[in-house]
C-alpha cells in the first residue's frame, strides 16, 4: 500500500512517531511535513500548503492508497482543498494530543477555536486514534461540556460519532542496546520531560532538596525539550544542585539521549499532566528503574499483571512519598538490589511498546480500511 502522511508539527514525538513506523513499516510512505514550529499558524496553514503540494505531486503522476495525518492538520479543511482522488482516500487521524484538555495557564485566553479543529478533523476522519485509552476517554468526556457552551446548534451527536471511530495506539521506542555493569557511585536519578509547569518540575526539585537535607547522596541528570519561557524553578535548581548535576538541559543527538538513559538508575515523572508517556517508556525499555505518580496515562503504561505487583513503581503523588520512595531506592542502588525482586527488569512493557511489535498492528490496521 502507498501511504500519504501529512504532518504540519514534524518535531519531538510527532517525528519521531512518524519515523520509527515508517522505517517499520511494509507499507510505502511519502511523508510531507513543516517544521515543528509556531503550532498555532501550523495548525492554520497547514491545510493549505499541504494541499498545493498534493494537488501539484497528483498532476505529476503519483497516487496512494491511504491518508495519514496528525492533529495538526486541519483534515476537514484539507480534503476541502485537495483533489478528488484525495478525497476519496480512507483517511486515519492520530491524536498526540488535543487542544481541548491541552493544559493552558492561562484558560481565559484560550482560542477555542483548535478544539473545533480537532473535533472537526475527528468527524472528517475515517479512523481516529489515540496515543492512549486516558487521551480517548478524557477528550471525549470533555466534549459535551464544552460543546453546550456553544449559543445553539451543539452537535452533541458528534462524541458518539468519534467513540464508534476510535482505537488506541501507543507509539513505539526503538530498540536500546544492552546496558553496561554499572559504575560505583550514589543513586542516579533521571528527569526527562518538557521543561513546562504541567510536567510539574517543583515537585521534583522539592523532593531532591529534600533528600540532599537528609544527607542522601544521588545525582541527577535533567533533560527535555525547552522553551521561550521556562519556569524559574530550573534556574534555582540549577544554583542548588551544581554539586549534584551530572547532565543538564536538551540532549542534542539521539546518542546523547540513550547515552542518559542507560546510565540512570531511576526516571521519575511529577507531571499533571501527560497524554501518553514516551519519555517514561523509553526510560522502561532502556532498563531504568521508573517511579510515577499514580494518574494519568501511567497505570495504563504499567498495569498490575506486569511483573506481578506494580506498586513499587509507582508513589502515590505526594513530595512526601516520592521521597520515601527515592530514599528506599538509593539504599537498594548501594546495597546492589534494586532489580533483586524483579530481575527480568520491566521486559514484558519494552516488548509491548517496542515498534518490532506495534508497527505490524499498526500496519494490519491500516491495510483494512483499504
Amino acid at each position: 500500500m502507498r501511504i500519504l502522511a501529512l504532518e504540519p508539527y514534524y518535531g519531538g514525538s510527532h517525528k519521531a512517531f512518524l519515523d520509527g513506523w515508517a522505517r517499520r513499516s511494509r507499507h510505502e510512505w511519502t511523508v510531507l511535513h513543516l517544521p515543528a514550529s509556531k503550532w498555532k499558524w501550523r495548525m492554520r496553514h497547514a491545510a493549505i500548503t499541504f494541499a498545493d503540494e498534493v494537488n501539484t505531486r497528483l498532476e505529476q503522476g503519483e497516487k496512494w492508497d491511504a491518508l495519514f495525518c496528525s492533529d495538526m492538520l486541519n483534515l476537514a479543511e484539507f480534503l476541502g482543498l485537495a483533489d478528488a482522488h484525495v478525497r476519496a482516500l480512507p483517511a486515519i487521524a492520530y491524536f498526540h494530543e488535543n487542544q481541548l484538555t491541552y493544559p493552558d495557564r492561562h484558560p481565559k485566553e484560550r482560542d477555542h477555536h483548535f478544539a473545533l479543529t480537532n473535533l472537526t478533523t475527528c468527524l472528517a476522519a475515517t479512523r481516529v486514534w489515540f496515543n492512549s485509552a486516558y487521551h480517548l476517554d478524557t477528550f471525549t468526556a470533555a466534549l459535551p461540556t464544552f460543546l453546550r457552551r456553544m449559543p445553539d446548534y451543539r452537535p452533541l451527536s458528534a462524541v458518539d460519532q468519534i467513540r464508534q471511530k476510535a482505537a488506541v495506539h501507543p507509539p513505539g521506542v526503538g530498540d536500546f542496546p544492552p546496558r553496561d555493569p554499572r559504575r560505583k557511585g550514589p543513586l542516579r536519578i533521571l528527569w526527562a520531560a518538557r521543561w513546562e509547569h504541567d510536567k510539574n518540575p517543583d515537585d521534583f526539585f522539592e523532593a531532591l532538596k529534600l533528600l540532599k537535607e537528609q544527607s542522601v547522596k544521588f545525582r541527577v541528570s535533567v533533560i527535555g525539550q525547552q522553551f521561550e519561557e521556562t519556569p524559574p524553578v530550573f534556574a534555582w535548581a540549577h544554583e542548588h544542585f551544581r554539586d549534584e548535576i551530572q547532565r543538564w538541559g536538551f540532549q542534542e543527538s539521539r546518542d546523547q539521549y540513550v547515552a542518559t538513559l542507560l546510565d540512570a538508575d531511576v526516571i521519575v515523572s511529577t507531571g499533571n499532566h501527560e497524554f501518553f508517556g514516551i519519555g517514561v517508556v523509553e526510560g522502561i525499555a532502556a532498563g531504568t528503574w521508573p517511579l510515577l505518580p499514580r494518574r494519568l496515562t501511567y497505570p495504563e503504561i504499567l498495569p498490575d499483571e506486569e511483573a506481578g505487583d506494580t506498586s513499587r513503581f509507582f508513589y502515590d503523588g505526594s513530595v512526601r512519598e516520592l521521597v520515601r520512595k527515592l530514599v528506599d531506592i538509593a539504599n537498594r542502588v548501594e546495597g546492589g538490589t534494586l532489580w533483586a525482586n524483579c530481575p527480568g527488569g520491566l521486559a514484558q512493557t519494552a516488548t509491548r511498546f517496542s515498534w518490532d511489535s506495534l508497527a505490524p498492528q499498526m500496519d494490519d490496521a491500516l491495510a483494512a480500511l483499504v
